[in-house]
């Protein structure tokens, strides 16, 4: 397909920004995927007709970051509040007041930036393999040795960070990746840009995104793993996470899933009969009474059932009381699910108080004897992912892992793998890192950490 008109506007800083259009509908206006110019599709034409298939019965809009392609490339402000007056230009000069925005990877961070800073003006958004927080998948010692490469040789440097990302997939298409990189744009602006963004950390700012979020990941891809859409559903109000199964660099274009995204920006979805884009992401939690068999044993049957009656009785108050859906119960312990972390580990907390409280006496059934014949303690783990719902049962590897967790909790302690932490960073819970456990079922080890929940 041919190179659209090239359309030039002026942002509120004076630099110049060039942009195009292409077809008709709901305006969505997509963010480059680094420091790429839509001006050289012919290297990698894949980047395009994923585009057009994911805006297909919109009108696509594109540009060029300041810097880069065919807008002004004599920049020195590459900010994140410089950066979102590319797009104020571009809007401006269509006229829209209102956009959907679609992005992937590095450019999902402005995005998310422009949608929490500029709400009113996002419609919807559409992010694949997206980030909060730069440092999540690159570390400051990678970013300051490319930053030193780019100084001194840009072209080596783009075939690097193609390396780091595509080319490990197809060599073919991570060689023209890169070639697509160093023709976009100037080390000396690739070094400001990252000077000037490293330390963003997007995660405060998540609960201003009201905008309707489709977050589309590879459920096996190690450099923007899960996790990290876990961490922004937990976050973002209005959020729906679409997984796919190992794809490796197909996901990108994926006809199924960019089908879903255009459907998702054409509104398509917003009947409330439309069947979901996906699994629903789950906080699952386990308990399990410690000592339950000697208990049974010392005080017989009728007195270790009473006892048993209690503790069914603190946990399916306590889980009601924090929102949680039980899902099964063992005898011995209960297995819930949750749609919010923090309720979940919020209700482990109180879980592990309220028996505390019982067995200091305070609190219990009007029939519950005094003094307590049994103390009564529970060990808690967490996991958060998207578990397969079949006749009113969860079954995956997420519950599966979170049953591990459980497993490796002490009397009394709460028990979390390491995505969930990360889903909780800038919550008020304190942790004990736990270090890296071998789980039974899973190859490699899961770093625990204990949520402390005494004072």
């Amino acid at each position: 397909m041919p190179n659209p008109e090239v359309r030039y506007c002026t942002a509120k800083d004076g630099v110049s920004i060039a942009y195009c259009v292409e077809g008709e509908g709901p305006p969505v206006i997509t963010m480059p995927f680094f420091l790429d110019s839509f001006s050289l599709d012919h290297l990698v034409p894949e980047i395009g007709d994923a585009l057009r298939s994911a805006a297909m019965g919109c009108r696509l809009i594109r540009f060029d970051t300041r810097g880069t392609g065919l807008s002004q490339r004599a920049v020195t402000n590459m900010s994140a509040a410089a950066l979102r007056l590319d797009v104020d230009a571009v809007a401006h000069a269509l006229g829209l007041k209102r956009f959907s925005l679609v992005a992937s990877a590095i450019g999902s961070l402005r995005a998310l930036d422009y949608a929490a800073t500029c709400p009113e003006r996002v419609d919807r958004l559409v992010l694949l393999a997206a980030l909060a927080r730069v440092l999540d998948v690159f570390s400051e010692e990678l970013l300051r040795a490319f930053i030193s490469l780019a100084r001194s040789n840009w072209a080596l440097a783009a075939r690097t960070f193609a390396d780091l990302g595509v080319r490990k997939d197809s060599e073919e298409f991570g060689l023209r990746f890169a070639e697509l990189l160093a023709q976009s744009t100037t080390g000396e602006v690739v070094v400001k840009f990252i000077e000037a963004n490293m330390d963003i950390d997007l995660t405060p700012l998540l609960p201003k995104v009201v905008a309707p979020t489709l977050l589309i990941y590879d459920i096996g891809d190690t450099s923007y793993p899960v996790a990290l859409g876990q961490k922004l559903a937990a976050a973002i109000p209005d959020v729906r996470l679409l997984t796919l199964p190992n794809m490796g660099l197909a996901f990108l274009f994926d006809k199924d899933a960019l089908g879903r995204a255009s459907a998702f920006l054409r509104g398509a979805e917003r009947d409330e009969q439309q069947p979901s884009l996906g699994p629903t992401l789950r906080t699952i939690l386990f308990t399990d009474l410690v000592g339950h068999t000697e208990m049974m044993q010392r005080l017989g049957d009728e007195k270790g059932r009473a006892v048993l009656r209690e503790h069914e009785r603190i946990t399916r108050e306590t889980l009601k009381q924090h929102g949680g859906a039980e899902v099964k119960t063992t005898g011995d312990g209960f297995m819930a699910s949750f749609g919010s972390v923090t309720k979940a580990v919020e209700c482990a907390i109180a879980l592990q108080k309220a028996f505390d409280a019982w067995n200091r006496g305070e609190g219990g059934a009007a029939a519950t004897p005094d003094p307590r014949p049994a103390t009564l303690s529970i060990r808690v783990g967490l996991n958060a992912g998207e578990p397969i719902a079949e006749e009113g049962d969860l079954f995956g590897s997420t519950v599966i892992l979170a049953s591990r967790v459980a497993a490796q909790a002490g009397a009394g302690e709460i028990l979390i793998p390491e995505p969930v932490r990360h889903l909780l960073a800038g919550k008020d819970f304190l942790f004990s890192d736990r270090g890296d456990v071998a789980l039974k079922g899973f190859e490699d080890a899961v770093r625990l950490y204990e949520v402390r929940w005494r004072e």
